[in-house]
């Protein structure tokens, strides 16, 4: 089991920065992708960020060179840095982790954190 738990939401302007983070325990970290994705109320969850074990990122469109994924497993801690951020990244923030390979689909996560939300005000 991999236990994951988010952080860093709250609430900002528009144009303004937010560093989520996602602190994982239990089994080894390194193996393990993670992947950021976000859900508003009566929508369905969305790919935001994923990152491979080794380093590699992959980013949706909505957000590509706006948020920055990173990673410390010498703290089993992800990181997604957002700037610039717009009124509709307004949603709440999982992290989720997988074996090894990073992916979009949320359906080849195994372990989930409860989530952060995220409000971006106009």
């Amino acid at each position: 089991q991999v236990h994951l738990v988010e952080s860093g939401g709250g609430l900002v302007q528009a144009g303004g920065s937010l560093r989520l983070s996602c602190a994982a325990s239990g089994r080894t970290f390194s193996p393990y992708a993670m992947g950021w994705f976000r859900q508003a109320p009566g929508k369905e969850r969305e790919f935001v960020a994923a990152i491979s074990w080794t380093g590699a990122s992959d980013y949706a469109d909505t957000v590509k060179g706006r948020v920055t994924i990173s990673r410390d497993n010498a703290k089993n801690t992800v990181y997604l840095q957002m700037n610039i951020l717009k009124p509709e990244d307004t949603d709440v923030y999982y992290c989720a982790a997988k074996r090894v390979v990073l992916s979009v689909r949320e359906n080849e996560y195994d372990y989930w954190g409860q989530g952060t939300q995220v409000t971006v005000s106009s």
